[in-house]
């Protein structure tokens, strides 16, 4: 039913181009876009090297066909050719939850073609290692805090000194709890980055007071946080810039090296000073002082471009315009560069209760079609043979009582109560030699009798109406109820994914509201065809309550008593 369906709503459809299938093996992908342009995150220089947050939920991607731990993952530069490292972090096929880093050669400026695709649903793909490969060779630290570590670093298999609070759904998967006490990592004898060398440092805290706190002190290098202002400190120099605000996630980094300082807030610089990189120590603490949360600590030896902090803030954050992605399927994208319109997008993206619900439409509108279709043809044939009796009705004289001995006019309401008439006159013998003509009384009875057949006559072309009342009714209140709950589950999906962008919420939100357009799309059928009918229907009638008042006239005056 559901590919019937979609190929059926394709069909109607301005075709859009798709990309070549990589491999007939996987069913699913997503496409992830970066947009530098003005319209989402703007950039001025090419990013190189930048590892990419990748967010997927049930709104763009199935986790139905893929495997249970996500092993089946692939990813794929825009050329659909060139493979591109990335690690997992999350895969939650129960919740339907999952965070990948993907290591992007290249992010071009001014550009919303910058993408590549994330292809599942291949339950014989073989496992691959799943090591740090979504950070480039420069990240020396990456810190997830999640069930499983998925760092390029050299703290992948060493835990802090005192044992982590871990809030289970923070910025993109489990972030540190922070309760004012020091997180503490033992770092090698020898430092990672020694004194005089480059350094980029970035993470991301949601704190409750931010107006004072330590957030990162590493030998003779301190990040904190005073009256809500960054402030980074080297040996004796300091520098500060940038407003942190309380209970928010807010990206927060250093570039230093080559003699200058320079702090960002949220991918924007704020401040710059002449620093030199001090000694580093062989301990890592994270928190001093902070009270809320953490996460993503990347510490790269090496000095990021602004551009290159710009699209990581704006990839890993939940409120940036950077990040789009859109399912796709064989069935909808084309495996062999067919072709599927928006359409197909928005049935793929639909959820359970929006296919019962549209489901449930498409009977009723089959129901409605059947109704106008049948009693569409009864009332068209019903008024081509009224016309035709009452035609040869009114030409007869003397043979009012035996029309039914010619052509008969079985498909005619008005020729059934003729014949309702003539039986209750040949009771009483009217016509027959020495009948008494029809008193007022029997001209009554003849009446009531063509009358009560008259009520049935009507209830028989009124038949079936009702049920096109309700698809009229009813139709646009279950699309309605589709829309309600599709959107309810897409914003639950979307909080519990932490990714709230207008990109992620657009699929769920227009699939939803597909139940509506189907809804209407039974009402508005069956109330041209109700009209319709409804008029045709009302002309029998008066067709029929006309003849019975001529048709007792008649007999009054060929019958009746003078």
């Amino acid at each position: 039913m559901r590919k019937a369906l979609t190929a059926l709503l394709l069909a109607a459809l301005l075709p859009a181009s798709a990309h070549a299938w990589w491999n007939n093996d996987w069913s699913e992908r997503t496409r992830i876009t970066l947009n530098t342009s003005a319209q989402g995150q703007e950039t001025k220089e090419t990013a190189s090297g930048v590892a990419v947050a990748v967010r997927l939920h049930s709104g763009n991607f199935d986790f139905a066909a893929a495997k249970d731990d996500g092993s089946d993952l692939r990813v794929l530069a825009g050329d659909d050719k060139t493979p591109l490292k990335f690690s997992i972090e999350r895969f939650d096929g129960l919740n339907e939850l999952a965070v990948l880093w993907v290591q992007v050669p290249s992010v071009l400026p001014g550009s919303d073609k910058n993408s590549f695709y994330v292809y599942g649903g291949n339950p014989k793909a073989p496992a691959e290692s799943a090591d740090a490969s979504g950070f480039d060779a420069a990240t020396v630290i990456a810190l997830h805090f999640s069930d499983k570590p998925a760092g390029a670093d050299q703290l992948g298999a060493v835990k802090p000194q005192s044992p982590l609070s871990i809030e289970p759904n923070g910025l993109l998967a489990a972030s540190a709890r922070l309760g004012g006490e020091a997180i503490v990592y033992p770092l090698s004898d020898k430092p990672v980055v020694d004194a005089g060398n480059q350094l980029t440092v970035s993470l991301w805290v949601k704190l409750d007071d931010v107006q004072r706190a330590t957030l990162l002190n590493w030998g003779g290098l301190t990040l904190s946080l005073n009256g809500g202002k960054l402030t980074v400190r080297a040996d004796r120099a300091d520098a500060a810039g940038g407003e942190v605000a309380p209970g928010r996630w807010t990206q927060v980094a250093l570039r230093l090296g080559l003699g200058k300082a320079t702090l960002f807030v949220d991918g924007v610089q704020t401040a710059q000073a002449d620093m030199a990189t001090p000694a580093l120590g062989s301990s890592l603490r994270l928190g001093e002082g902070a009270r809320g949360l953490m996460d993503e600590v990347q510490i790269a030896a090496t000095l990021r471009s602004a551009d290159w902090i710009a699209v990581a803030a704006g990839t890993q954050g939940a409120q940036g315009k950077l990040v789009s992605s859109v399912r796709e399927s064989k069935d909808s994208a084309g495996g062999e560069g067919e072709s599927h319109g928006y359409m197909g997008i928005l049935v793929k993206n639909l959820t359970v209760d929006a296919w019962v619900v549209i489901i449930i439409l498409a009977i009723m509108f089959a129901i409605a079609a059947w109704v106008m279709v049948a009693k569409g043809i009864l009332v068209n044939r019903v008024a081509k043979a009224n016309r035709s009796f009452v035609l040869r009705f009114r030409e007869a004289s003397d043979e009012l009582l035996h029309l039914e001995q010619h052509a008969p006019h079985p498909h005619s309401p008005i020729y059934r109560l003729y014949q309702a008439g003539v039986r209750e006159l040949a009771k009483r013998k009217v016509g027959e030699a020495g009948a008494k003509p029809l008193s007022g009384a029997s001209l009554d009875a003849v009446k009531a009798s063509v009358d009560a057949d008259y009520v049935r006559e009507n209830a028989q072309l009124n038949s079936g109406m009702v049920l096109l009342t309700i698809a009229i009714s009813g139709g646009p209140f279950l699309g309605l109820l589709g829309t309600v709950v599709g959107v309810m589950i897409t914003f639950a999906a979307i909080a519990a994914a932490g990714d709230v962008n207008v990109n992620a919420i657009a699929p769920g939100i227009a699939a939803a509201l597909l139940a509506t357009v189907a809804g209407l799309g039974v009402a508005i059928p069956a109330l041209f065809g109700y009209n319709y009918l409804a008029a045709q229907i009302k002309n029998a009638t008066s067709d029929m309550q006309i003849f019975i008042d001529e048709f007792i006239t008649r007999v009054a005056e060929l019958y009746g008593a003078h």
